[in-house]
């Protein structure tokens, strides 16, 4: 249950916070934000390669972050409470869980993350139309909780 520390999406205090966008605008992108203010979703995982394409910093434990929807409104703030760098191949089983979107395995976790990496639109960012994830690529395993819900 959040918290709703915050009067809305218009607070500057949520204006000043970093702008959390799973995934690109569209389907994906609503499926992960529903699974974020419905606390289903808890954890994320982005590339490292991604934050340094992007000069992004790392997130850290305690960090909040205004989630954005396809449309670009605020919809939540959420707080970071744990972040781990490992290798693809050492994501374990309760991450893959948690990130809410009804994986049983790693395996199919995997697949469904690499279907997004391999992406056209990723591939852009990064600014390598054949770029491909292997065992040892290192990911950001990033908990989190729901502090404010702006539905």
């Amino acid at each position: 249950m959040s918290e709703q520390p915050y009067s809305g999406p218009d607070d500057p205090r949520v204006a000043a916070l970093r702008v959390e966008q799973f995934a690109f605008p569209g389907p994906l992108r609503d499926r992960l934000v529903g699974a974020v203010l419905s606390g289903a979703k808890t954890s994320t995982t982005g590339l490292v390669t991604e934050y340094e394409a992007e000069d992004e910093p790392v997130p850290r434990a305690g960090t909040r972050s205004a989630v954005v929807d396809s449309a670009g409104r605020i919809v939540a703030v959420t707080e970071t409470t744990e972040v781990r760098i490992v290798r693809l191949d050492e994501v374990d089983l309760q991450h893959a869980l948690d990130e809410g979107e009804g994986y049983a395995t790693v395996a199919e976790w995997r697949a469904g993350h690499e279907r997004f990496w391999h992406s056209d639109e990723l591939c852009a960012v990064l600014g390598d139309p054949d770029f491909t994830v292997e065992d040892d690529t290192r990911v950001i395993l990033e908990r989190f909780r729901l502090v404010a819900d702006f539905r």
